[in-house]
């Protein structure tokens, strides 16, 4: 029998609400906390998610609020507990972009606001974050302060820029000496060597992340042919649906986001992931990952899956035929075990693989 004690909270003030914008430009409200201790760490931010939220709990400025950590990890406000005086006016998103001025879209009826501007040195910024991501590109010793020195300085536009640093440019930079800076560029010129899968994740089209870019590697096999794909070619592509076809057709048919995808191909060598899909032992099973395997890592565990014709999803439901459990799983063996849905440690997953069981 498994015991989880309830979550730590704490009372704390909202001292500000600030917007963030992310590097598909969405506008996200973040609580800056007056800090305090949770569970062991200092809290002074905290995610707001969306207007409606906000307004559904009515969160205003010099307001104390009752946080709690999500899964002792992400901070969140659970509710007002004491209003401040004299009571602020309630949020309202603005009207143009807190960093670039650029105009914020909001399509009626949508959650979501959006910098229109897609050289928004903010979206730059997450952009190169994500582009440079482990599942991306992977480009070791790219941080958030150098990624954010080299949008400040102007040295990245683009992200065909990062292959065009030199090492003076780096060293340069605050907290850069030459070994640094030379570490910096060998690992970027590693990233030269990647797959289609990956480079499609680190272009950060909206709704598509790490097993969409498989799907869409598996079947449009180059870049071109996925760029020239209609909506109903990428509605073929399997567990795509209309909101995620529309999104993709949507950014290729901005004609900045295909000049710089052109860009990116001339400078990267990318291959095919290689996978066949639809075939193998595994075929049309479904798999999902949680906590850490012995002696290979997830990644390799999920390539393993798809070489033989499995898939991998990041949720379970009655429809997983396998959970692969390893050291410390998360809440998806609980709830593997409610459904019924076989669960597999490492050497069980091993076996599968080999067909044995």
């Amino acid at each position: 029998i498994a015991y989880k004690f309830k979550a730590q909270q704490a009372e704390t003030v909202v001292e500000k609400i600030d917007v963030q914008v992310g590097r598909i430009g969405s506008l996200t409200p973040v609580g800056k906390l007056r800090p305090v201790q949770l569970a062991g760490v200092t809290i002074s931010n905290t995610s707001l998610h969306n207007l409606d939220e906000i307004r559904r709990k009515d969160i205003r400025e010099r307001d104390t609020v009752l946080i709690e950590r999500a899964g002792d990890v992400i901070p969140y406000v659970i509710r007002v507990t004491k209003e401040g005086s004299p009571r602020a006016k309630p949020f309202e998103m603005p009207t143009n972009c807190p960093v670039c001025n650029a105009a914020i879209v909001h399509e009626e009826g949508e959650v979501g606001y959006f910098c229109v501007n897609a050289n928004c040195p903010a979206r730059m910024r997450e952009s190169i974050r994500h582009f440079a991501s482990k599942y991306c590109l992977d480009i070791e010793g790219l941080g958030d302060k150098l990624v954010g020195q080299l949008v400040e300085k102007g040295l990245v536009k683009e992200l065909d820029d990062l292959f065009g640093l030199t090492k003076d440019q780096l060293s340069g930079l605050e907290r850069m000496a030459d070994k640094s800076a030379q570490n910096v560029l060998d690992a970027i010129q590693k990233a030269r060597k990647t797959t289609l899968d990956r480079f499609i994740n680190g272009l950060g089209i909206r709704h598509v992340g790490e097993h969409t870019a498989r799907q869409l590697a598996l079947k449009f096999k180059t870049m071109d042919a996925l760029a020239d794909a209609s909506e109903d070619d990428l509605l073929g592509v399997r567990d795509i649906g209309n909101e995620v076809a529309h999104s993709i057709r949507e950014y290729f048919d901005e004609p900045r986001n295909l000049k710089a995808v052109k860009r990116l191909i001339k400078l990267l060598d990318v291959e095919v992931p290689a996978v066949v899909e639809g075939r193998g032992a595994l075929r049309d099973k479904t798999f999902v990952l949680t906590g850490t395997l012995e002696s290979m890592t997830r990644e390799e565990a999920e390539r393993r899956i798809m070489a033989a014709g499995g898939r991998v999803t990041s949720s379970v439901s009655r429809k997983t035929d396998f959970v692969v459990a390893g050291a410390e799983p998360g809440s998806k063996l609980k709830k593997a075990q409610d459904l019924g849905v076989r669960v597999l440690d490492q050497k069980g997953l091993e076996s599968v693989l080999a067909g044995t069981i």
